[in-house]
């Protein structure tokens, strides 16, 4: 398959560290595209989620991940964003009778960054591992997603698998804990939270406790999000749009207590992209409001943006509404290049016409280049009222461009 054979040079690089010694570039059209797909299965229409079931791998599908971002501060009020992804990639569509313990069926990749806001660094780290034997992978009962000793987990001894169908969120009810509500309509969310996220690198380290506020939203068509005009060019994709994140950041040796707010995506499928699409800027912001803003703007070939482009406003009860092409307004007032010739824009002016709101979204440090095996950018944002220039909230920003 075309992405093992884009995967396995970087498995083979990395086969005695766990990072190649200069990154090699994937093309990301090649990956998330809609060839080699025979025998996975499609995003071809709405399906039914099933929480915390639906947070372990998807096998019948070719691509999926788990992506988490926050804003964090400590008690001397320096701020920190921080992102952790786990990428899945399957070979083939399914296992075959007999199979060694040891085949390689799943390649999974893993990213990590800390941005020290006050002190203008970006840190970014990448691991690669097949899944067999237990290398990597994503499970329920209890929650676990990891790559090596990297990994998402819940500590819940009676973490239960559910069969209910995620539903609108409605009202909210308090349980005890630090200052968090717990959704009434969530599967069980008592159970399934606290999440705990611990990663481990030479320069930075996060243990991080994370607690939903809200139920998950799920994006585009009942969950289902068209990429592109395509068939099946789609993924199942929702979103924990706001979670009380604590716990501790260590950057070079030096540790700190930290507090926040994170944002939790989760997405599958087995192609997305077409061939004459190169990529896309995914916005999430998280308004002071208690409000969010989840959009992705698809890019065609000319870097113009993709008539599938769409996203969803979350208001302060956690009530989603479909944000499509139309409503919202991009305008690049400036860019920052990379080394490699790149430019990628730093500061947009965002209007979201439904609501006559205006902001302007900036990266919080410029450089926050993902120079991994998928090169990307990938950033800690402020938001800005256009008019008062008061800052009202955080967020990220992701910006991917084809090779």
């Amino acid at each position: 398959m075309r992405a093992a054979r884009l995967l396995m040079p970087i498995l083979l690089l990395t086969a005695c560290s766990e990072r190649a010694a200069e990154p090699v570039a994937l093309n990301l059209t090649d990956i998330l595209g809609g060839s080699d797909v025979e025998g996975f299965e499609r995003a071809y229409q709405p399906r039914e989620f099933h929480f915390p079931k639906d947070h372990a791998a998807h096998p019948g599908f070719r691509n999926e991940w788990w992506y988490f971002t926050g804003n964090v501060a400590d008690p001397q009020g320096s701020r920190y964003g921080y992102q952790v992804t786990f990428f899945r990639t399957a070979i083939s569509p399914m296992a075959r009778s007999g199979e060694s313990s040891w085949a390689v069926r799943d390649l999974w990749m893993a990213h990590a960054a800390v941005t020290d806001i006050n002190g203008r660094r970006h840190h970014a780290s990448q691991r690669f591992s097949r899944a067999n034997p237990g290398l990597a992978g994503a499970s329920i009962n209890p929650l676990r997603v990891w790559l090596d000793d990297w990994q998402l987990t819940a500590n819940a001894p009676d973490f239960q698998d559910s069969d209910s169908q995620n539903s609108d969120p409605g009202s909210t009810s308090s349980q005890k804990g630090p200052q968090n509500q717990y959704p009434q309509n969530t599967d069980s969310p008592i159970k399934e939270f606290p999440w705990h996220l611990n990663i481990r690198d030479e320069d930075f380290s996060l243990q991080l406790s994370l607690i939903a506020l809200k139920a998950p939203v799920l994006h585009g068509d009942q969950g289902l999000s068209q990429k592109s005009t395509t068939r099946g060019n789609a993924s199942y994709y929702y979103s924990y749009s706001r979670l009380d994140t604590a716990g501790q950041l260590c950057l070079q040796g030096s540790c700190t207590a930290v507090a926040g707010l994170s944002w939790f995506d989760r997405e599958w499928s087995t192609s997305s992209l077409d061939a004459e699409q190169s990529g896309w800027d995914w916005f999430s912001l998280q308004f002071d409001s208690g409000e969010e803003l989840m959009y992705y703007q698809l890019l065609d070939l000319a870097g113009q943006a993709d008539s599938n482009s769409s996203g969803s406003w979350i208001d302060r009860q956690g009530r989603r509404r479909a944000v499509a092409r139309s409503e919202i307004e991009l305008e690049v007032l400036s860019e920052w290049q990379s080394q490699a010739g790149q430019l990628y824009p730093v500061r947009w002016r965002m209007d979201y016409l439904p609501d006559a709101k205006s902001w302007v979204v900036q990266a919080a440090v410029q450089d926050q280049l993902m120079d991994l095996a998928i090169r990307y950018w990938e950033g800690a944002v402020e938001v800005y009222d256009t008019q008062s220039m008061r800052l009202v909230g955080r967020g990220y920003l992701e910006m991917t461009r084809s090779m």
